[in-house]
Protein backbone atom coordinates (compact mmCIF):
# COMPACT_ATOMS: atom_id res chain seq x y z
CA UNK A 1 0.00 0.00 0.00
CA UNK A 2 1.38 3.48 -0.81
CA UNK A 3 2.93 5.43 2.07
CA UNK A 4 2.22 9.08 2.82
CA UNK A 5 5.28 10.22 0.85
CA UNK A 6 3.81 8.59 -2.26
CA UNK A 7 0.94 11.11 -2.14
CA UNK A 8 3.20 14.17 -1.85
CA UNK A 9 3.10 16.37 -4.99
CA UNK A 10 6.33 17.15 -6.80
CA UNK A 11 6.00 20.78 -5.77
CA UNK A 12 3.72 23.35 -4.20
CA UNK A 13 3.11 26.68 -5.94
CA UNK A 14 2.14 29.80 -4.06
CA UNK A 15 -0.88 31.72 -5.43
CA UNK A 16 1.03 34.61 -6.98
CA UNK A 17 1.37 34.03 -10.72
CA UNK A 18 2.76 36.82 -12.88
CA UNK A 19 2.43 36.76 -16.67
CA UNK A 20 5.25 38.39 -18.65
CA UNK A 21 4.34 41.55 -20.60
CA UNK A 22 4.47 39.66 -23.92
CA UNK A 23 2.47 36.73 -22.53
CA UNK A 24 5.19 34.16 -23.24
CA UNK A 25 6.27 33.26 -19.68
CA UNK A 26 4.87 32.87 -16.19
CA UNK A 27 6.83 33.74 -13.06
CA UNK A 28 5.88 31.99 -9.81
CA UNK A 29 7.08 30.82 -6.40
CA UNK A 30 7.47 27.03 -6.17
CA UNK A 31 9.24 24.62 -3.84
CA UNK A 32 10.33 21.89 -6.26
CA UNK A 33 13.93 22.68 -5.29
CA UNK A 34 13.29 22.29 -1.55
CA UNK A 35 12.21 25.82 -0.58
CA UNK A 36 10.04 28.48 -2.19
CA UNK A 37 12.23 30.00 -4.90
CA UNK A 38 11.49 32.05 -8.00
CA UNK A 39 10.78 30.11 -11.22
CA UNK A 40 9.78 31.05 -14.75
CA UNK A 41 7.83 28.79 -17.09
CA UNK A 42 7.55 28.94 -20.89
CA UNK A 43 3.93 28.77 -21.98
CA UNK A 44 4.88 27.41 -25.40
CA UNK A 45 7.10 24.54 -24.20
CA UNK A 46 6.19 24.04 -20.55
CA UNK A 47 9.90 24.28 -19.66
CA UNK A 48 10.48 25.62 -16.14
CA UNK A 49 13.69 27.27 -14.93
CA UNK A 50 14.67 28.09 -11.35
CA UNK A 51 16.01 31.65 -11.08
CA UNK A 52 16.97 31.78 -7.39
CA UNK A 53 18.47 29.56 -4.69
CA UNK A 54 17.81 31.53 -1.54
CA UNK A 55 18.67 28.90 1.09
CA UNK A 56 16.83 30.08 4.23
CA UNK A 57 14.56 32.58 2.45
CA UNK A 58 11.19 31.99 0.79
CA UNK A 59 9.71 33.87 -2.17
CA UNK A 60 6.21 35.24 -1.62
CA UNK A 61 5.03 37.77 -4.27
CA UNK A 62 6.28 38.12 -7.84
CA UNK A 63 5.90 40.76 -10.59
CA UNK A 64 7.53 41.50 -13.93
CA UNK A 65 9.43 44.63 -14.84
CA UNK A 66 7.61 46.34 -17.74
CA UNK A 67 10.39 45.50 -20.20
CA UNK A 68 10.02 41.76 -19.46
CA UNK A 69 13.76 41.38 -18.85
CA UNK A 70 13.65 40.92 -15.08
CA UNK A 71 11.36 39.95 -12.22
CA UNK A 72 10.88 41.52 -8.81
CA UNK A 73 9.85 39.50 -5.79
CA UNK A 74 9.45 39.61 -2.02
CA UNK A 75 11.05 37.09 0.33
CA UNK A 76 11.21 36.57 4.09
CA UNK A 77 13.65 34.57 6.19
CA UNK A 78 12.64 31.34 7.94
CA UNK A 79 9.01 32.37 8.13
CA UNK A 80 9.57 35.62 10.06
CA UNK A 81 7.22 37.54 7.69
CA UNK A 82 9.78 40.36 7.43
CA UNK A 83 9.83 40.69 3.65
CA UNK A 84 12.56 42.34 1.62
CA UNK A 85 12.30 43.16 -2.10
CA UNK A 86 14.63 41.85 -4.81
CA UNK A 87 15.11 41.94 -8.58
CA UNK A 88 16.69 39.30 -10.80
CA UNK A 89 17.16 39.07 -14.56
CA UNK A 90 15.13 36.45 -16.40
CA UNK A 91 18.29 34.40 -17.01
CA UNK A 92 18.94 34.23 -13.26
CA UNK A 93 21.75 36.79 -13.17
CA UNK A 94 22.12 40.18 -11.47
CA UNK A 95 20.19 39.30 -8.31
CA UNK A 96 20.02 42.37 -6.09
CA UNK A 97 17.94 43.94 -3.34
CA UNK A 98 15.58 46.83 -4.10
CA UNK A 99 14.39 47.60 -0.58
CA UNK A 100 16.31 49.64 1.93
CA UNK A 101 16.07 50.22 5.65
CA UNK A 102 15.29 47.79 8.47
CA UNK A 103 13.49 44.47 8.33
CA UNK A 104 9.74 45.02 8.21
CA UNK A 105 6.56 43.79 6.55
CA UNK A 106 6.68 44.78 2.87
CA UNK A 107 3.86 44.09 0.40
CA UNK A 108 4.33 44.47 -3.35
CA UNK A 109 1.56 45.92 -5.44
CA UNK A 110 0.10 43.42 -7.91
CA UNK A 111 1.17 45.80 -10.70
CA UNK A 112 3.95 47.67 -8.90
CA UNK A 113 5.50 49.63 -11.79
CA UNK A 114 4.65 52.52 -14.04
CA UNK A 115 4.94 51.80 -17.78
CA UNK A 116 8.58 52.92 -17.88
CA UNK A 117 9.60 50.80 -14.91
CA UNK A 118 11.06 53.73 -13.00
CA UNK A 119 8.69 53.79 -10.02
CA UNK A 120 8.07 50.83 -7.70
CA UNK A 121 5.01 50.76 -5.42
CA UNK A 122 4.77 48.74 -2.23
CA UNK A 123 3.64 48.99 1.39
CA UNK A 124 5.84 48.84 4.48
CA UNK A 125 5.68 49.40 8.23
CA UNK A 126 9.28 50.60 8.56
CA UNK A 127 8.35 54.10 9.84
CA UNK A 128 5.98 52.84 12.53
CA UNK A 129 5.61 49.12 13.12
CA UNK A 130 1.88 49.57 13.74
CA UNK A 131 1.23 51.52 10.50
CA UNK A 132 1.39 50.20 6.94
CA UNK A 133 2.41 53.10 4.67
CA UNK A 134 2.41 53.22 0.88
CA UNK A 135 5.85 53.81 -0.62
CA UNK A 136 6.63 54.82 -4.20
CA UNK A 137 10.31 54.24 -4.84
CA UNK A 138 12.15 56.06 -7.65
CA UNK A 139 14.58 53.41 -8.87
CA UNK A 140 16.48 55.96 -10.96
CA UNK A 141 17.55 58.34 -8.19
CA UNK A 142 16.89 56.09 -5.16
CA UNK A 143 14.35 58.42 -3.53
CA UNK A 144 10.98 57.60 -1.99
CA UNK A 145 7.58 59.16 -1.63
CA UNK A 146 5.67 57.99 1.43
CA UNK A 147 1.87 58.04 1.76
CA UNK A 148 0.57 57.66 5.32
CA UNK A 149 -2.85 56.02 5.77
CA UNK A 150 -5.72 57.40 7.85
CA UNK A 151 -5.88 56.24 11.46
CA UNK A 152 -6.62 52.52 11.95
CA UNK A 153 -6.34 51.80 8.22
CA UNK A 154 -3.74 49.45 6.75
CA UNK A 155 -2.80 50.37 3.19
CA UNK A 156 -2.15 47.66 0.62
CA UNK A 157 -1.11 48.81 -2.88
CA UNK A 158 -2.85 47.30 -5.89
CA UNK A 159 -1.65 48.77 -9.18
CA UNK A 160 -0.33 51.76 -11.07
CA UNK A 161 -2.60 52.98 -13.88
CA UNK A 162 -1.36 52.39 -17.45
CA UNK A 163 -0.75 56.12 -17.92
CA UNK A 164 1.33 56.25 -14.72
CA UNK A 165 -0.81 58.94 -13.09
CA UNK A 166 -2.63 56.97 -10.40
CA UNK A 167 -1.79 54.42 -7.71
CA UNK A 168 -4.76 52.34 -6.63
CA UNK A 169 -4.67 50.99 -3.07
CA UNK A 170 -6.92 49.17 -0.63
CA UNK A 171 -7.46 50.42 2.90
CA UNK A 172 -8.21 47.57 5.32
CA UNK A 173 -9.92 47.77 8.68
CA UNK A 174 -11.01 44.14 8.52
CA UNK A 175 -11.79 41.58 5.84
CA UNK A 176 -15.35 42.90 5.71
CA UNK A 177 -14.42 46.59 5.81
CA UNK A 178 -12.20 47.46 2.85
CA UNK A 179 -12.19 50.80 1.02
CA UNK A 180 -10.36 51.93 -2.12
CA UNK A 181 -8.02 54.90 -2.37
CA UNK A 182 -6.42 56.71 -5.28
CA UNK A 183 -3.05 58.45 -5.02
CA UNK A 184 -2.23 61.09 -7.66
CA UNK A 185 1.41 60.30 -8.46
CA UNK A 186 1.86 63.52 -10.43
CA UNK A 187 0.28 66.08 -8.12
CA UNK A 188 1.64 64.71 -4.85
CA UNK A 189 -1.68 65.17 -3.06
CA UNK A 190 -3.07 63.15 -0.16
CA UNK A 191 -4.83 59.84 -1.01
CA UNK A 192 -8.54 60.08 -1.73
CA UNK A 193 -11.04 57.41 -0.69
CA UNK A 194 -13.14 56.93 -3.82
CA UNK A 195 -15.59 54.42 -2.33
CA UNK A 196 -16.62 56.41 0.76
CA UNK A 197 -19.70 57.82 -0.99
CA UNK A 198 -21.03 54.28 -1.53
CA UNK A 199 -20.96 53.41 2.18
CA UNK A 200 -19.12 50.67 4.06
CA UNK A 201 -18.46 47.08 3.08
CA UNK A 202 -15.92 45.37 0.85
CA UNK A 203 -14.32 47.08 -2.13
CA UNK A 204 -11.39 45.01 -3.39
CA UNK A 205 -9.19 46.43 -6.15
CA UNK A 206 -8.99 44.83 -9.59
CA UNK A 207 -7.17 45.73 -12.82
CA UNK A 208 -7.18 49.09 -14.57
CA UNK A 209 -9.00 49.75 -17.82
CA UNK A 210 -6.57 50.02 -20.73
CA UNK A 211 -7.23 53.76 -21.20
CA UNK A 212 -6.77 54.54 -17.46
CA UNK A 213 -10.32 55.94 -17.36
CA UNK A 214 -11.17 53.68 -14.45
CA UNK A 215 -10.65 50.28 -12.92
CA UNK A 216 -12.45 47.06 -12.04
CA UNK A 217 -13.16 45.94 -8.51
CA UNK A 218 -15.08 43.43 -6.42
CA UNK A 219 -17.73 44.63 -3.99
CA UNK A 220 -20.61 43.39 -1.85
CA UNK A 221 -22.37 46.75 -2.22
CA UNK A 222 -25.47 45.24 -3.81
CA UNK A 223 -25.86 41.94 -1.92
CA UNK A 224 -24.30 39.53 0.56
CA UNK A 225 -22.02 38.30 -2.21
CA UNK A 226 -19.21 40.04 -4.04
CA UNK A 227 -19.94 41.27 -7.56
CA UNK A 228 -17.53 42.53 -10.21
CA UNK A 229 -17.91 46.23 -10.91
CA UNK A 230 -16.32 49.06 -12.87
CA UNK A 231 -15.41 52.41 -11.35
CA UNK A 232 -14.87 55.38 -13.66
CA UNK A 233 -12.71 58.27 -12.46
CA UNK A 234 -15.66 60.62 -12.76
CA UNK A 235 -17.13 58.86 -9.73
CA UNK A 236 -19.57 56.35 -11.27
CA UNK A 237 -19.77 52.73 -10.15
CA UNK A 238 -21.62 50.08 -12.14
CA UNK A 239 -21.88 46.28 -11.85
CA UNK A 240 -20.42 44.18 -14.65
CA UNK A 241 -20.98 40.66 -13.25
CA UNK A 242 -23.35 39.57 -10.48
CA UNK A 243 -23.92 35.99 -9.34
CA UNK A 244 -25.54 34.22 -6.39
CA UNK A 245 -22.01 33.46 -5.18
CA UNK A 246 -18.84 35.50 -4.71
CA UNK A 247 -16.90 36.76 -7.70
CA UNK A 248 -13.29 36.21 -6.57
CA UNK A 249 -10.75 37.03 -9.27
CA UNK A 250 -10.94 39.34 -12.26
CA UNK A 251 -8.58 40.38 -15.04
CA UNK A 252 -8.77 42.30 -18.30
CA UNK A 253 -6.89 42.73 -21.58
CA UNK A 254 -8.18 45.28 -24.06
CA UNK A 255 -11.97 44.89 -24.13
CA UNK A 256 -11.79 41.27 -22.87
CA UNK A 257 -12.74 40.47 -19.30
CA UNK A 258 -12.46 37.20 -17.36
CA UNK A 259 -13.56 36.42 -13.80
CA UNK A 260 -13.98 33.45 -11.48
CA UNK A 261 -16.96 32.65 -9.27
CA UNK A 262 -16.86 30.61 -6.08
CA UNK A 263 -19.86 28.29 -6.35
CA UNK A 264 -20.03 26.40 -3.03
CA UNK A 265 -16.25 26.19 -3.07
CA UNK A 266 -15.71 25.21 -6.69
CA UNK A 267 -14.44 27.80 -9.18
CA UNK A 268 -16.24 28.53 -12.41
CA UNK A 269 -14.86 30.88 -15.06
CA UNK A 270 -16.78 33.44 -17.09
CA UNK A 271 -15.69 35.87 -19.79
CA UNK A 272 -16.91 38.73 -21.94
CA UNK A 273 -15.59 40.62 -24.93
CA UNK A 274 -16.90 43.95 -26.13
CA UNK A 275 -19.63 43.71 -23.51
CA UNK A 276 -20.93 40.35 -24.79
CA UNK A 277 -20.63 36.98 -23.02
CA UNK A 278 -17.92 34.71 -24.39
CA UNK A 279 -17.90 30.92 -24.12
CA UNK A 280 -14.91 29.30 -22.42
CA UNK A 281 -13.55 25.74 -22.50
CA UNK A 282 -14.47 23.62 -19.48
CA UNK A 283 -11.96 23.45 -16.64
CA UNK A 284 -11.44 20.60 -14.13
CA UNK A 285 -13.46 20.69 -10.92
CA UNK A 286 -11.34 22.58 -8.42
CA UNK A 287 -10.28 26.00 -7.21
CA UNK A 288 -8.69 28.74 -9.32
CA UNK A 289 -6.32 30.61 -7.01
CA UNK A 290 -4.64 32.90 -9.54
CA UNK A 291 -5.78 34.23 -12.90
CA UNK A 292 -3.99 36.27 -15.58
CA UNK A 293 -5.40 37.18 -18.99
CA UNK A 294 -2.86 37.14 -21.84
CA UNK A 295 -2.45 40.05 -24.27
CA UNK A 296 -5.23 39.93 -26.83
CA UNK A 297 -7.61 38.34 -24.34
CA UNK A 298 -8.04 34.95 -26.05
CA UNK A 299 -6.03 32.96 -23.48
CA UNK A 300 -5.59 33.02 -19.73
CA UNK A 301 -3.08 31.43 -17.39
CA UNK A 302 -4.57 29.98 -14.22
CA UNK A 303 -3.34 28.31 -11.07
CA UNK A 304 -5.79 25.51 -10.37
CA UNK A 305 -5.99 23.21 -7.38
CA UNK A 306 -8.25 20.15 -7.10
CA UNK A 307 -9.01 17.54 -4.48
CA UNK A 308 -7.81 14.85 -6.87
CA UNK A 309 -4.81 16.64 -8.42
CA UNK A 310 -2.26 18.97 -6.81
CA UNK A 311 -2.04 22.65 -7.68
CA UNK A 312 -0.90 23.19 -11.27
CA UNK A 313 -0.30 26.01 -13.71
CA UNK A 314 -2.54 25.69 -16.76
CA UNK A 315 -3.56 27.66 -19.83
CA UNK A 316 -7.13 28.20 -20.92
CA UNK A 317 -7.27 29.05 -24.63
CA UNK A 318 -10.54 29.91 -26.38
CA UNK A 319 -9.21 28.24 -29.56
CA UNK A 320 -7.34 25.17 -28.29
CA UNK A 321 -9.03 24.50 -24.94
CA UNK A 322 -7.59 23.71 -21.50
CA UNK A 323 -4.03 22.44 -21.06
CA UNK A 324 -1.87 21.81 -18.00
CA UNK A 325 1.57 23.42 -18.17
CA UNK A 326 2.92 21.60 -15.10
CA UNK A 327 2.49 18.09 -13.74
CA UNK A 328 2.96 17.79 -9.99
CA UNK A 329 1.15 14.49 -9.59
CA UNK A 330 2.87 12.15 -7.12
CA UNK A 331 3.44 8.41 -7.73
CA UNK A 332 0.36 7.30 -5.76
CA UNK A 333 -2.05 9.14 -8.06
CA UNK A 334 -0.87 6.96 -10.95
CA UNK A 335 -1.93 3.76 -9.14
CA UNK A 336 -4.65 4.86 -6.69
CA UNK A 337 -7.99 6.42 -7.59
CA UNK A 338 -8.19 9.62 -5.55
CA UNK A 339 -11.46 10.35 -3.79
CA UNK A 340 -13.41 13.50 -4.63
CA UNK A 341 -15.49 15.04 -1.83
CA UNK A 342 -19.26 15.23 -1.62
CA UNK A 343 -20.68 18.68 -0.86
CA UNK A 344 -23.23 18.39 1.94
CA UNK A 345 -25.10 20.70 4.31
CA UNK A 346 -26.14 20.04 7.88
CA UNK A 347 -28.43 21.93 10.28
CA UNK A 348 -26.98 24.35 12.84
CA UNK A 349 -28.43 26.60 15.53
CA UNK A 350 -30.86 29.34 14.60
CA UNK A 351 -32.14 27.58 11.50
CA UNK A 352 -28.84 28.02 9.65
CA UNK A 353 -27.35 25.33 7.45
CA UNK A 354 -23.60 24.77 7.23
CA UNK A 355 -21.93 23.50 4.07
CA UNK A 356 -19.00 21.11 4.18
CA UNK A 357 -16.98 18.58 2.21
CA UNK A 358 -17.23 14.91 3.11
CA UNK A 359 -14.52 12.62 1.75
CA UNK A 360 -15.33 8.91 1.91
CA UNK A 361 -12.85 6.08 1.24
CA UNK A 362 -13.66 3.88 -1.73
CA UNK A 363 -13.82 0.76 0.47
CA UNK A 364 -16.92 -0.21 2.53
CA UNK A 365 -17.38 1.36 6.01
CA UNK A 366 -17.91 2.07 8.78
CA UNK A 367 -14.91 4.41 8.65
CA UNK A 368 -13.15 6.31 11.40
CA UNK A 369 -13.40 10.00 10.70
CA UNK A 370 -11.20 13.09 10.89
CA UNK A 371 -12.91 16.42 11.57
CA UNK A 372 -10.62 18.85 9.71
CA UNK A 373 -11.06 22.56 10.46
CA UNK A 374 -9.71 25.24 8.14
CA UNK A 375 -7.67 28.24 9.25
CA UNK A 376 -8.41 31.90 9.10
CA UNK A 377 -11.03 31.80 10.54
CA UNK A 378 -12.06 33.77 7.44
CA UNK A 379 -11.08 31.03 5.01
CA UNK A 380 -13.06 28.32 3.27
CA UNK A 381 -12.70 24.57 2.94
CA UNK A 382 -12.71 23.92 -0.79
CA UNK A 383 -12.00 20.91 -3.06
CA UNK A 384 -8.21 21.26 -3.02
CA UNK A 385 -5.22 18.94 -2.63
CA UNK A 386 -4.60 20.10 0.91
CA UNK A 387 -1.77 19.32 3.33
CA UNK A 388 0.39 17.97 0.49
CA UNK A 389 -1.75 14.90 -0.06
CA UNK A 390 -2.61 14.10 3.57
CA UNK A 391 -6.34 13.75 2.89
CA UNK A 392 -5.81 11.32 0.02
CA UNK A 393 -3.38 9.25 2.08
CA UNK A 394 -5.85 8.99 4.96
CA UNK A 395 -8.64 8.06 2.57
CA UNK A 396 -6.49 5.32 1.09
CA UNK A 397 -5.92 4.02 4.63
CA UNK A 398 -9.69 3.86 5.18
CA UNK A 399 -10.19 7.09 7.17
CA UNK A 400 -12.99 9.49 6.17
CA UNK A 401 -12.48 13.26 6.33
CA UNK A 402 -15.14 15.87 7.04
CA UNK A 403 -14.23 19.53 6.51
CA UNK A 404 -17.07 21.96 7.38
CA UNK A 405 -17.38 25.66 6.59
CA UNK A 406 -18.49 26.80 10.00
CA UNK A 407 -19.40 30.35 11.09
CA UNK A 408 -16.65 32.73 10.02
CA UNK A 409 -15.99 30.99 6.72
CA UNK A 410 -15.93 33.02 3.54
CA UNK A 411 -17.94 32.15 0.44
CA UNK A 412 -21.42 32.15 1.99
CA UNK A 413 -22.12 35.85 2.35
CA UNK A 414 -20.82 38.52 4.70
CA UNK A 415 -23.38 37.73 7.44
CA UNK A 416 -22.04 34.17 7.80
CA UNK A 417 -18.49 35.49 7.77
CA UNK A 418 -19.12 38.09 10.49
CA UNK A 419 -20.78 35.63 12.88
CA UNK A 420 -17.43 34.79 14.44
CA UNK A 421 -16.33 38.38 15.02
CA UNK A 422 -15.40 38.69 18.71
CA UNK A 423 -16.98 35.29 19.32
CA UNK A 424 -14.16 32.78 18.77
CA UNK A 425 -14.97 29.54 20.48
CA UNK A 426 -18.67 30.45 20.56
CA UNK A 427 -20.85 30.16 17.45
CA UNK A 428 -18.04 28.37 15.60
CA UNK A 429 -17.73 25.71 18.29
CA UNK A 430 -21.49 25.26 18.27
CA UNK A 431 -21.32 24.67 14.50
CA UNK A 432 -18.62 22.05 15.12
CA UNK A 433 -20.84 20.41 17.74
CA UNK A 434 -23.60 20.16 15.14
CA UNK A 435 -21.04 18.77 12.68
CA UNK A 436 -20.30 15.91 15.07
CA UNK A 437 -24.03 15.27 15.49
CA UNK A 438 -24.32 15.03 11.72
CA UNK A 439 -21.42 12.58 11.53
CA UNK A 440 -22.95 10.42 14.27
CA UNK A 441 -26.06 10.05 12.13
CA UNK A 442 -24.12 8.63 9.15
CA UNK A 443 -24.18 4.82 9.14
CA UNK A 444 -20.91 4.44 7.26
CA UNK A 445 -18.94 6.56 9.75
CA UNK A 446 -17.60 5.35 13.10
CA UNK A 447 -17.55 8.35 15.46
CA UNK A 448 -16.19 6.17 18.27
CA UNK A 449 -12.98 6.61 16.28
CA UNK A 450 -12.95 10.35 15.67
CA UNK A 451 -10.16 12.96 15.66
CA UNK A 452 -10.03 16.73 15.26
CA UNK A 453 -7.30 18.55 13.36
CA UNK A 454 -6.50 22.07 12.19
CA UNK A 455 -3.78 24.59 11.42
CA UNK A 456 -3.57 28.14 12.78
CA UNK A 457 -7.16 29.11 13.72
CA UNK A 458 -8.08 25.52 12.83
CA UNK A 459 -5.63 24.34 15.49
CA UNK A 460 -7.37 26.55 18.05
CA UNK A 461 -10.73 25.14 16.97
CA UNK A 462 -9.48 21.53 17.15
CA UNK A 463 -8.18 22.08 20.68
CA UNK A 464 -11.51 23.69 21.60
CA UNK A 465 -13.33 20.59 20.33
CA UNK A 466 -11.17 18.29 22.43
CA UNK A 467 -11.51 20.40 25.58
CA UNK A 468 -15.07 21.70 25.40
CA UNK A 469 -17.29 19.33 23.41
CA UNK A 470 -18.79 16.30 25.22
CA UNK A 471 -17.42 13.54 22.99
CA UNK A 472 -14.79 10.83 23.29
CA UNK A 473 -12.03 11.84 20.94
CA UNK A 474 -9.48 9.34 19.70
CA UNK A 475 -6.86 12.00 18.89
CA UNK A 476 -6.19 15.64 18.05
CA UNK A 477 -3.70 17.54 15.92
CA UNK A 478 -2.80 21.24 16.14
CA UNK A 479 -0.40 22.81 13.66
CA UNK A 480 0.71 26.28 14.82
CA UNK A 481 -2.62 26.63 16.64
CA UNK A 482 -3.01 29.35 19.30
CA UNK A 483 -3.77 28.09 22.80
CA UNK A 484 -4.13 31.51 24.45
CA UNK A 485 -6.32 34.09 22.73
CA UNK A 486 -5.08 36.88 24.98
CA UNK A 487 -1.53 36.28 23.79
CA UNK A 488 -2.70 35.94 20.18
CA UNK A 489 -4.42 39.34 20.34
CA UNK A 490 -1.45 40.94 22.09
CA UNK A 491 1.34 39.41 19.97
CA UNK A 492 -0.19 39.79 16.51
CA UNK A 493 1.83 41.65 13.85
CA UNK A 494 1.68 45.38 14.71
CA UNK A 495 -0.11 46.35 11.48
CA UNK A 496 -2.88 43.89 12.34
CA UNK A 497 -3.93 45.58 15.60
CA UNK A 498 -7.13 47.16 14.28
CA UNK A 499 -8.01 44.07 12.27
CA UNK A 500 -7.44 41.74 15.25
CA UNK A 501 -9.42 43.97 17.61
CA UNK A 502 -12.34 43.82 15.17
CA UNK A 503 -12.27 40.10 14.41
CA UNK A 504 -10.88 38.56 17.62
CA UNK A 505 -10.96 41.17 20.36
CA UNK A 506 -8.83 43.61 22.33
CA UNK A 507 -6.43 41.95 24.81
CA UNK A 508 -7.27 44.54 27.49
CA UNK A 509 -10.95 45.35 26.96
CA UNK A 510 -11.91 41.76 26.14
CA UNK A 511 -9.62 40.00 28.60
CA UNK A 512 -12.37 37.96 30.29
CA UNK A 513 -13.90 36.67 27.05
CA UNK A 514 -10.52 35.87 25.48
CA UNK A 515 -9.40 34.04 28.61
CA UNK A 516 -12.61 32.02 28.88
CA UNK A 517 -12.45 30.89 25.24
CA UNK A 518 -8.73 29.97 25.30
CA UNK A 519 -7.90 26.25 25.06
CA UNK A 520 -5.29 26.68 27.82
CA UNK A 521 -8.11 27.59 30.21
CA UNK A 522 -9.73 24.21 29.56
CA UNK A 523 -6.55 22.17 29.19
CA UNK A 524 -7.43 19.93 32.14
CA UNK A 525 -10.46 18.62 30.23
CA UNK A 526 -8.29 17.17 27.44
CA UNK A 527 -7.59 13.45 27.66
CA UNK A 528 -7.12 12.44 24.03
CA UNK A 529 -3.64 11.93 22.58
CA UNK A 530 -2.34 15.08 20.93
CA UNK A 531 0.16 16.00 18.24
CA UNK A 532 1.30 19.62 18.42
CA UNK A 533 3.60 21.14 15.80
CA UNK A 534 5.05 24.63 16.29
CA UNK A 535 7.33 27.04 14.44
CA UNK A 536 10.24 28.27 16.52
CA UNK A 537 10.11 31.69 14.80
CA UNK A 538 6.32 32.00 14.64
CA UNK A 539 5.53 35.75 14.86
CA UNK A 540 1.84 35.13 15.61
CA UNK A 541 1.75 32.13 17.97
CA UNK A 542 4.73 32.34 20.35
CA UNK A 543 6.51 29.08 21.03
CA UNK A 544 6.36 29.70 24.79
CA UNK A 545 2.56 29.35 24.68
CA UNK A 546 2.77 25.91 23.09
CA UNK A 547 5.55 24.90 25.51
CA UNK A 548 3.35 25.82 28.46
CA UNK A 549 0.31 24.05 27.04
CA UNK A 550 2.24 20.85 26.40
CA UNK A 551 3.72 20.90 29.91
CA UNK A 552 0.23 21.26 31.41
CA UNK A 553 -1.00 18.20 29.54
CA UNK A 554 2.05 16.04 30.19
CA UNK A 555 1.88 16.78 33.92
CA UNK A 556 -1.51 15.03 33.87
CA UNK A 557 -0.17 12.06 31.91
CA UNK A 558 -1.80 12.97 28.59
CA UNK A 559 0.07 11.58 25.60
CA UNK A 560 1.50 14.56 23.68
CA UNK A 561 3.81 14.33 20.69
CA UNK A 562 5.42 17.75 20.33
CA UNK A 563 7.93 19.10 17.84
CA UNK A 564 9.25 22.61 17.34
CA UNK A 565 10.61 23.48 13.90
CA UNK A 566 13.31 25.97 14.86
CA UNK A 567 13.71 27.44 11.35
CA UNK A 568 10.01 27.96 10.57
CA UNK A 569 7.42 30.61 11.34
CA UNK A 570 3.63 30.36 11.13
CA UNK A 571 3.45 27.42 8.74
CA UNK A 572 6.10 25.84 6.56
CA UNK A 573 8.35 27.49 4.01
CA UNK A 574 10.81 24.59 3.67
CA UNK A 575 9.72 21.43 1.93
CA UNK A 576 11.66 19.07 4.21
CA UNK A 577 9.94 20.49 7.29
CA UNK A 578 6.51 20.46 5.71
CA UNK A 579 6.81 16.83 4.69
CA UNK A 580 8.19 15.79 8.07
CA UNK A 581 5.26 17.51 9.77
CA UNK A 582 2.60 15.95 7.56
CA UNK A 583 4.23 12.53 7.69
CA UNK A 584 4.12 12.71 11.50
CA UNK A 585 0.49 13.78 11.29
CA UNK A 586 -0.38 10.88 8.98
CA UNK A 587 1.34 8.32 11.22
CA UNK A 588 -0.22 9.78 14.38
CA UNK A 589 -3.76 9.79 12.99
CA UNK A 590 -3.61 6.34 11.42
CA UNK A 591 -2.18 4.85 14.62
CA UNK A 592 -4.93 6.25 16.83
CA UNK A 593 -7.89 6.07 14.43
CA UNK A 594 -7.24 2.58 13.15
CA UNK A 595 -6.21 1.10 16.52
CA UNK A 596 -9.76 0.03 17.37
CA UNK A 597 -10.67 -1.10 13.88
Amino acid sequence: MPEYQDFVPNQRIRPSLALSPDGSMVAYSGNAGGSFDLWVLSIATGEARQLTELADQAVQQVAWMPDGKSVVFSADRQGDEQFRLYRVDVDGTNLGELSSGPDCQRILATVPFDAAGRYLAYAANDRDEAVQDLIVRDLADDTERRIVPPAEVAFEPASVSPDGKWLLAAGFRSNTDVALYLVDLEAGEEPVCVTAEFGGGVFEPGPWMADSAGFYLLTNLWSEFAAAARYRLGGTLEPVAQHDWDVELIDTAGDALIWSVNEAGRSTLHASGGGEAVGLPEIPSGVVTSLALAPGGRAAVVLIDAATRPVEIAILDRDSGFRYLTDGRPPALHVVEPAAPESITYPAAGGRRVQGLLYRPHRPGPHPVLLSIHGGPEDQERPRYVFSGLYQHLLNEGIAVFAPNIAGSTGYGSAHQKLIYRDWGGVDLDDLDHAVRYLRSARDLDTDRMAAMGASYGGFAALSCLSRLPYEWAAGVSLCGPTNLVTLARECPPTWKTFVATVLGDPVKDLDYLTERSPVTHADAIGAPLLILQGGRDPRVPRTESDHFVDRLRERGVEVAYEVFEDEGHGFSQRKNELRAYEQTAAFLTRHLLAKG
